[in-house]
Formats: C-alpha cells, structure tokens, sequence
C-alpha cells in the first residue's frame, strides 16, 4: 500500500495536475481534499487539454476511482461541466467518481458576499478568485453551511431559507440585490438530482481501500504558502492546505500517508494580492516575459519571480517532503544568467520565512545567487543525462538547498515530457 500526498511548495500554479496525472497510472484511487474550484490544474495528454477545478486530475487513468473528499467545498454547476467534459471526451465519470454528501455547498450569496467585501476592503482587498470559497468556509466554520447530506434529510430547504433571509440582509446593506429563495431553490433541487448518482459516503471505500492495500494519491489544491495557517495570511486560501489536511478532508489516517511529493515549479509565480519577495517587476524584460503565464481558474496574469529556496526549503520541512519535482525547466532555456533567491535579510538581520508575517515578508531583502543558463531547447530530454550541464547543476542546487531528492523533471506540459530519476 501506498498512499502519496502530492502538494505544491509555492503559491500554487506549480503544475500539481500535470504531476498527478503522471502519477494516477500507478494509482487505485485518485483524491481531492481541500479547497474548491478556486484551484485549476491543466493536464495535456492522449485525450486532449482539459482545465480542471474540481474533479481530481488523475480520473483520465482508466484503473482509477475518483475522490471528493469532504474537505472540498463545491459548485455543482462547475462539477457538472467537468462531468459533462470528461463524458464527451470519452473518459467516463459514472462510476468512477465519488463525491462525498458531507461536502459543503458554494451558493450564489457566498459569490456575491465575495466580491462585495473585496469590494469594501478597497486597498486592503486581498486578491481572490471570486468563486465564493471564504463565504462558504467562512459558513462551515459558524454552522451556517449546506452540505449534500441536507437534501438527503429533507433538511435543505429549511436550512436555505434561513440563509437567504441572513444573507440577503447582508447583501442589500453592502448594496447588492436580492436574490429570489425560489429561484435558487430549484436551481440547487435540479443540481442535486442530476449529482445524486455520484454522491456516496467515502468512509467505507477509503477505509476498505486501506485495509486492501490499495494505492492511493492525494491530490492539493493551491499551493503550502496560500494555507490557512502558514501561508501569507490574510493574503491566503480558507483552507488547510498541507498534507494533514488529507485527514479531515477524507478520512485518511495522518500514519497511512507514505510519502509525500513536493511539485516545485522552476521559477516562481503567483495570482493575487500578497508578498512575493522574489518577485520581477520589470513587465518589459526578457525574463518577465519568458515567465509570464494565465492562470487557469481565473484568466488573470500571475506575477512572477525568480526561484525562491526559502519558500521550498520551508515547505519540504513543514510537510515532510520526501521527494520533489521539478517542473517547467524547460522555460528557463535561452538565458544566459538565471537568479535564485537563496535566504531574507530584515533590517540587516537574516531571517527564515517563519520569523516574518506576511507584512514582513513584504519588506525582507532577497539574497540572490546567480548561476550559468543554458541555450539548449531541453524539451525532448528524457533522461537526466541529456540535460545540459548547467540545467543539471541547477536541479543539484535545488536539491542541496531543499533537502530533498528531485526525482521527476518536467520539460513540457504534455504528460511525457517528464524525466524520472
């Protein structure tokens, strides 16, 4: 039995799905515990391009079972999309995809509530997907949710009345429009019956599985440093996102989880509002340019910025990383000279990531290392040894500075360009 946790060591948008997709083929089960469709991973492979938010990556493995944990808060309109995308490009979801009944509900206030306080916050807005994941978890964490298992218990309607007359309250004096209970009643009764079939509680399949020696792979959304706790706060996500979270979002055992791979991307990126101390504001370089990327959930540009080891470092420490992989090195090809961000000054002191809050973080000084590029296109590399000797000088480095063995090398975005070591 295996049961390998897979998260990303920045701030998310590291390439996790491209990972788990690799990955899956090995894999019995397939889980999300975490967030919701604020999280987008882009998987490229034999049945074409597909950006995901909900359904974890590794269904398009035929042997595998699809999870949604608990701990995944969801629109079931985005759910029913990416069913209905993965039905027509022939991967088939009935009865290969689970969705847990304790799983809580994004509804049309919690998007509405979101961009309305962002909106009050003014300058202090805090950058988010505005897909209503702070209302929803704000409203699990007060008792004011709804879940999948309401509907069950007939308990739905009550509890969404009491909502809406709370939550239109809210709305109007934030200057907002009301919404219709009926309206939204139904809209959400249609959801539930068209879900219905795929909802199954995963105690039984998850401690089944276990006791069976099955293989699983979890799967995280967004990245260590958008964690509730030990990420940029407030600049982060509503929930848990290091591999403890496995264990209250599905049931997982913290003593099953057998390894945990960090997904390190080769630069550093980030959506949203928050401290990058690495981070490249020159818009009209070479390097901004090479680095500059959409993000999948939201359309928006992601900032960008040289690598960071403080940031690994600290993630291979907080989740017990015991294996990482780098992605997208090839983007670096082309450069002469490639900086790395290698520890934080404040005030002439050096520091650790865990001695600043995010406001300090915003303030350290960066110190860099600056290291040979490499002109070669590495992209058809398939093996360690076809690398170029700076690109693998530049892996040696990451190794040494994060503690931890790269094993996988991405190369390209397509599932096979990708280096095991």
């Amino acid at each position: 039995m295996t049961v390998i946790s897979v998260i990303g060591t920045q701030w998310g948008d590291e390439g996790k799905g491209k990972v788990v997709d690799y990955l899956a083929g090995q894999m019995d089960y397939v889980a999300r515990f975490n967030g919701g469709n604020n999280a987008g991973h882009t998987v490229m492979n034999e049945y074409g391009t597909f950006k995901i938010h909900l359904v974890p990556s590794g269904i398009f493995a035929q042997n595998t079972i699809g999870l949604i944990g608990g701990g995944v808060v969801i629109d079931p309109q985005v759910l029913l999309e990416e069913i209905d995308m993965l039905n027509e490009a022939g991967v088939g979801a009935e009865g290969r995809l689970w969705v847990s009944p304790r799983s809580h509900l994004i509804m049309p206030y919690h998007k509405i509530l979101d961009g309305l306080y962002e909106k009050a916050k003014g300058a202090g807005a805090t950058g988010t997907t505005l897909r209503g994941i702070g209302p929803v978890f704000a409203d699990k964490v007060s008792y004011n949710g709804i879940r999948w298992s309401d509907f069950a218990s007939e308990m739905f309607e009550a509890r969404l009345k009491v909502q809406m007359e709370l939550k239109n309250k809210i709305i109007v004096a934030l200057g907002g429009e009301v919404l219709n209970y009926e309206k939204v009643r139904d809209t959400y009764g249609e959801y539930y019956a068209r879900l219905r079939p795929y909802i199954r509680e995963l105690f039984d399949i998850v401690q089944d599985g276990l006791k069976a020696n099955k293989h699983f792979l979890l799967e995280q959304a967004m990245g260590t440093f958008l964690d509730t706790d030990w990420g940029t706060y407030p600049f982060a996500t509503a929930s848990t996102t290091i591999p403890s979270a496995a264990s209250a979002g599905l049931g997982i055992p913290p003593r099953y989880i057998t390894n945990v791979v960090g997904v390190t991307k080769a630069y550093t990126t980030r959506v949203g509002a928050g401290p990058l101390p690495t981070e490249i504001h020159d818009t009209a370089s070479e390097v901004y340019k090479k680095f500059g990327e959409t993000a999948a959930t939201t359309g928006r540009t992601r900032r960008v910025g040289w690598l960071d080891l403080e940031i690994v470092r600290t993630a291979v420490q907080l989740s017990g990383i015991s294996e990482l992989c780098l992605t997208k090195l090839d983007i670096l090809s082309g450069l002469a000279e490639i900086k790395v961000g290698t520890g934080y000054k404040l005030n002439g002191k050096s520091v650790r990531y865990a001695d600043v809050d995010a406001y300090g973080l915003d303030e350290v000084e960066v110190d860099y290392k600056t290291v040979k590029g490499w002109t070669e296109d590495i992209s058809q590399a398939r093996s360690f040894d076809e690398l170029p000797t700076q690109a693998k000088d530049y892996v040696k480095m990451i190794e040494d500075a994060a503690g931890a063995p790269v094993k996988w090398i991405g190369v390209g975005p397509e599932r096979d360009a990708t280096i095991r070591r």
